[in-house]
């Protein structure tokens, strides 16, 4: 018998439980982990050493007795008719040993295992019935999930419909492929936004948004290995149901295997150990099931494991440098981003000498200095990230990191707007950000400055004619002719396009500008508003704010924008320069009656690449074209983009002129 706990044991299981739940809500219930995984295994393992030892410490709400967490959330719940499990945890080839041994002795004889790669993402149910999915669900605690069915039906891998008409619940991993976790992470932090810690989190994030269209675009997909009840299959031993599921429709991993013994095991996870780092997608590990159906259903499980699966969880591959410098870079949207300098490791296959600390928050929660050593691993195998400062080799005289207040590239005040994590910079001169900002600034939807692409602008600036927009109504015609490919001909059409967009209504340099949150919608609603610039510039956030429910996102970005002096002085150089700042669109614009368009009944189809339908259908409207949806006999001309289907072959029946995409632009260029 166990012997009696003392205080301290008891106090040990007591922070225990507290620090593990409280880790645990932010990794399942938030998404966003505060600990390496590595950290919390470590945690967890000691508090089963302790309940093992004294059961009498178990209490009901302990992280050992639960399965995933408390599902908190705005999504309705559903209940799982039979648990969703969680999974054992090794971490030696002893213990796997140990697993086997125990198998073994409960079976009485030789048992084979099927090994699968644990993948890093999170736990799905789909449900059918009849072979139509009827819902989706998570995990959430084991018993109650969360319905995610919408979410679920926008990942292609996951099938709406069987080959066969079965009533089954498959369970299976969601996942964020590597590629897709590192394209996400690197937008988020370009638009201020933190950034997932790893694929578990982002897959979890992404299924957990609101708008399904959100889902769809973090480019998810699924492996399934498991169903509730088999009895609808006429597979006997889990290699062949995978073989089943992929036969009806499903996506599996195909790099199971069989295993006769332990040795095929160890040999198993040493090779995806070594592997590991090549994959598409993320693993953490290995599962290992007993391959007999029959024999799971025997074995059966305790109140959160199944006794017939373990998950061998491979040991953090990280690496100890240390941090010479924090080096801060400005990028394109003004985001003030840091990244850690560091002595170059070899780590996962590849030499790592730098890391971002992706915002000043992240850098003061992991409170990094420099001269720390630390210790350096990769997120979802691609991302050198930090995992944490070696507290013991920290200099006595080591101080906090001071985190910077003027851009890096220009000197201006920097600003951390509220809903943002980052520190960005606003100053529409900065260097850094001058030429992505001339770029759009003369876009289609902004100014709408014809000829002036990213190839002149790039020469604009290595000839040093521009400093910012205001110097584009300044230029000459003897600057241009120095350019590459520039003559009088070209030069004479882009100055009259650069003078043309001094006319322009209001919400297209309001558009222009680049202001944060503010895209073309919401610049015509706030121009149509103000009806000035400088109506707008005197507005305080709550009048922004009211504004067609504009909220105040959007109206702190637009005051904190216009309150910057150098913003100001722009403003002033753009009026002196005779540029318009008055909202002139709407009802009263008059519709030119030789225009192209005039009175012509346009439908547009497929996808278009340079612009989306709805901004040429508003540019088609504004020239007297009556868009419809559907080609008819009186239809006078298709826009056909990539992949039109049904209505261009419609329209090739009745003879209708058909344009594609460069020659509807060709148009547009000359209107």
């Amino acid at each position: 018998m166990a012997g009696q706990a003392t205080e301290s044991i008891r106090q040990e299981a007591e922070t225990l439980r507290k620090q593990l739940q409280a880790w645990g809500i932010a990794y399942y219930t938030e998404d966003n982990p505060v600990v390496e995984d590595f950290t919390y295994d470590k945690a967890y393992q000691r508090l089963v050493e302790i309940e093992t030892n004294y059961p009498d410490l178990i209490t009901p709400d302990s992280p050992t007795q639960q399965v995933g967490d408390e599902v908190i959330s705005d999504f309705s719940k559903v209940t799982h008719e039979i648990p969703m499990l969680s999974m054992g945890d090794v971490f030696s080839e002893a213990e796997l040993a140990e697993f086997e041994n125990r198998i073994t002795n409960n079976v009485g004889g030789k048992v084979d295992y099927n090994c699968e790669l644990k993948i890093d993402g999170l736990a799905i149910s789909l449900r059918y019935e009849n072979g139509i999915l009827v819902q989706g669900s998570t995990r959430g605690n084991g018993s109650i999930g969360e319905d995610i069915t919408k979410n679920l039906k926008t990942i292609p891998s996951i099938p709406t419909k069987l080959k066969r008409p079965l009533n089954l619940d498959v369970r299976g991993e969601c996942y964020m492929p590597k590629e897709s976790f590192a394209k996400l992470n690197e937008t988020r932090e370009a638009n201020g936004e933190a950034v997932f810690a790893n694929p578990r989190n982002a897959a979890a994030g992404s299924l957990r948004q609101l708008d399904p269209k959100v889902t769809a675009s973090r480019k998810l997909s699924t492996f399934m290995y498991n169903v509730a009840s088999f009895d609808p299959l006429e597979s006997r031993t889990q290699a062949e149901m995978l073989e089943e599921l992929h036969d009806l429709g499903f996506t599996i991993n195909p790099t199971y295997r069989v295993a006769n013994n332990v040795a095929d095991i160890d040999a198993y996870v040493d090779e995806f150990q070594r592997k590991r780092s090549d994959l598409a997608y993320g693993i953490d590990g290995i599962v290992i099931k007993v391959n007999s159906l029959q024999l799971q259903r025997s074995l059966g499980a305790t109140v959160k494991v199944p006794r017939w699966a373990i998950a061998y969880k491979f040991p953090p591959e990280e690496a100890e440098t240390v941090v010479r410098n924090i080096e801060w870079t400005v990028g394109r949207t003004g985001v003030v981003t840091p990244t850690a300098i560091m002595d170059p490791v070899k780590l996962a296959g590849t030499v790592v000498g730098r890391a971002s600390l992706h915002n000043p928050d992240y850098l003061i929660q992991k409170d990094i200095r420099l001269l720390d050593t630390v210790l350096l691993h990769k997120a979802g195998d691609i991302i050198p990230e930090i995992s944490e400062y070696v507290a013991d080799k920290r200099a006595a005289d080591s101080t906090p990191y001071e985190i910077p207040t003027h851009c890096p590239s220009c000197g201006a005040d920097l600003v951390h707007l509220d809903e943002e994590v980052a520190l960005r910079c606003i100053n529409p001169k900065c260097p850094a950000q001058l030429a992505e900002g001339m770029n759009h600034f003369a876009s289609r939807n902004a100014m709408n400055i014809d000829g002036l692409g990213p190839k002149i602008v790039n020469q604009l600036f290595e000839h040093q004619f521009v400093k910012d927009i205001a110097d584009l109504y300044r230029l000459t015609e003897d600057q241009l002719l120095t350019l590459d490919k520039f003559g009088a001909k070209s030069a004479a059409k882009l100055l009259t396009a650069i003078a043309n967009s001094r006319n322009n209504s209001l919400e297209r340099l309001l558009f222009g500008l680049g202001i944060r949150h503010v895209g073309n919608k919401a610049a015509r609603l706030i121009a149509e508003h103000f009806k000035t610039l400088d109506a707008l510039m005197q507005a305080d956030g709550e009048t922004i704010a009211e504004i067609n429910s504009m909220g105040m996102v959007i109206a702190d970005s637009i005051t904190t924008y216009f309150a910057n002096g150098q913003v100001q002085q722009l403003i002033s150089e753009l009026k002196e320069l005779e540029i318009n700042m008055t909202y002139t669109s709407g009802s009263e614009q008059i519709i030119d009656p030789s225009s192209t368009f005039n009175a012509k009944r346009v439908v547009l189809t497929g996808k278009l690449e340079q612009m989306t339908r709805p901004e040429a259908s508003e540019w088609l409207t504004n020239r007297g074209a009556s868009v419809t949806g559907s080609v008819s006999k009186s239809t006078d001309l298709v826009i056909a983009g990539k992949d039109a289907g049904s209505k261009l072959k419609k329209a090739q029946s009745f003879n209708i002129e058909v344009w594609d995409e460069d020659r509807f632009i060709e148009e547009m260029d000359k209107s």
